[in-house]
């Protein structure tokens, strides 16, 4: 069942590696388009079919602006770091949302993971969280994953936590989720399957995935996004002050 791939089939289902070779194969345009619109816009809570098909995740990383961290360093003075407005002025795939919360406690909460591992979200405090809330459905979040995966490779677990929820709906069961994460052993972050009624507000109340909440820490929440975030603003964000 391992693949380096991540897939979202026509359908709206997950990638099956007993299916017809030939329903992994889409008309590069159209999933150009859908991946263009899907990037700006997000998906929303009414499931709406995209994703990516490709046949290696290195390319497809690459081609979405993902780069590892072994480049030579540059000679050039360090540029100071970025802000939060200068962030979230320069974004163009993803929107600031939640903006009542910024600076008020985020609200606790325990969910168990695909490996049958509890996580509660006070446990964490003194270090950085970013939930990041997906489904299998949707094309901006599968887009998105490359980019956290090289997030995690880059920041280490004692300074960032990735927490990946996947809220369950008809479209996006447990055994989808689950199957999708085994299909993908490449995903180095916990992944839940949740019902949204389980968590308190403001997390209770998406709308839009991908969103992904930043928490500093100090247990308060410092920005919630929706929208597909490039590598370099989700680093930029989880090291900008508030």
């Amino acid at each position: 069942m391992a693949r380096d791939n991540f897939f979202v089939n026509s359908g709206g289902g997950l990638y099956n590696p007993d299916m017809a070779q030939s329903r992994i194969k889409y008309g590069i345009g159209v999933v150009a388009v859908i991946l263009a619109i899907g990037a700006i816009f997000g998906c929303k809570k009414q499931p709406q079919i995209g994703g990516q098909n490709t046949d290696n995740i290195e390319q497809t990383a690459d081609s979405n602006g993902v780069k590892d961290n072994n480049s030579p360093p540059s000679s050039k003075p360090a540029s100071p770091k970025p802000t939060l407005n200068d962030i979230i002025r320069d974004s163009t795939s993803w929107a600031p949302t939640f903006t009542e919360w910024y600076g008020r406690n985020a609200p606790d909460f325990a969910v168990t993971d695909l490996n049958d591992k509890k996580h509660t979200l006070s446990e964490y405090k003194g270090k950085t969280v970013m939930l990041t809330f997906w489904a299998t459905w949707c094309g901006p979040c599968i887009t998105e994953i490359p980019h956290i995966i090289e997030l995690r490779k880059q920041i280490g677990e004692d300074k960032l936590v990735i927490l990946g929820i996947s809220y369950t709906d008809p479209k996006n069961t447990p055994e989808r989720i689950r199957n999708f994460v085994a299909a993908n052993p490449v995903i180095n972050y916990p992944v839940t399957a949740t019902s949204p009624a389980i968590m308190p507000r403001p997390y209770n109340l998406i709308n839009g995935i991908p969103c992904s909440f930043f928490i500093a820490p100090d247990g308060k929440i410092k920005l919630a996004t929706e929208g597909m975030i490039p590598l370099p603003q989700m680093k930029a964000i989880v090291e900008a002050e508030r």
